[in-house]
């Protein structure tokens, strides 16, 4: 079980944003991530608790800042949560149809967007956790995300475009059977272009715009093959239509 802390920055500027302290681990039925968020000063501001299925789908997702707080999960037609705030005087329902996942500033999401797109299944011989329809050199992916925005955590439905360019097995100098493959990503936002790459080994983002690995304690965990190991397109969203199901 990694645990870990996470510098967050502003990817425009610079800007330091605080850190994430975290642990999170895979298992059979998912993946689990749970992480404190300080300011850049040390102060508290917040939490992120997600936890994912074996297709990568968030069955449970809680974000907490110092004001407000938002808890959710997928359900048959999309992404339903409730946000409100900490002082308990507002509570509002939404859910938006069709969306596969939530993101935000939390490195969590990055991660779990990665298992969605290899929740279509594994090509024998592509390597582990990596499906016959995202192997590098294939078409993006489009996804339809609700991106919760700080520091109100308001909602908003975007879509990304992700792809897998790379993957790259590093083997310790002193042992040859300890190997780490680091997955090279390209998350792409379609409505103006801008893409970003992001460096995934197991369930740690080792690096990414916006944000810096500072600490880790313990090798990064190894997803096990999703259920459906082989499969082609189409094996998530079924046309919900949160687009996962054909290359966008």
């Amino acid at each position: 079980m990694p645990s870990g802390v996470y510098a967050l920055h502003d990817p425009r500027d610079g800007t330091p944003l605080g850190t994430e302290h975290f642990s999170c681990a895979p298992g059979p039925a998912g993946w689990r991530y749970t992480a404190d968020r300080r300011t850049p000063s040390g102060e508290p501001a917040g939490a992120v608790d997600l936890t994912i299925d074996a297709l990568g789908r968030p069955v449970r997702l809680e974000v907490r800042t110092t004001a407000w707080w938002v808890r959710g999960g997928i359900d048959a037609g999309g992404l339903r949560w409730v946000r409100g705030d900490t002082g308990g005087h507002d509570a509002r329902e939404g859910h938006v149809p069709g969306a596969l996942a939530f993101t935000g500033t939390s490195p969590a999401h990055l991660v779990a967007l990665a298992r969605l797109a290899v929740g279509a299944g594994v090509r024998a011989g592509a390597g582990p956790g990596i499906p016959a329809d995202t192997v590098p050199g294939a078409p993006a992916r489009r996804f339809r995300l609700v991106e919760l925005t700080e520091p109100v955590l308001g909602p908003l439905t975007v879509d990304r475009l992700l792809r897998l360019e790379a993957g790259e097995t590093h083997r310790a100098p002193d042992d040859p059977d300890t190997a780490l493959t680091v997955h090279r990503w390209r998350l792409v936002d379609p409505a103006d272009g801008e893409g970003r790459d992001i460096h995934l080994g197991g369930d740690v983002v080792l690096a990414a715009p916006g944000v810096e690995l500072e600490e880790l304690d313990g090798p990064p965990g190894v997803f096990p093959p999703p259920p459906g190991s082989g499969g082609g397109p189409g094996g998530e969203d079924g046309d919900g239509d949160g687009y996962v199901d054909g290359p966008g």
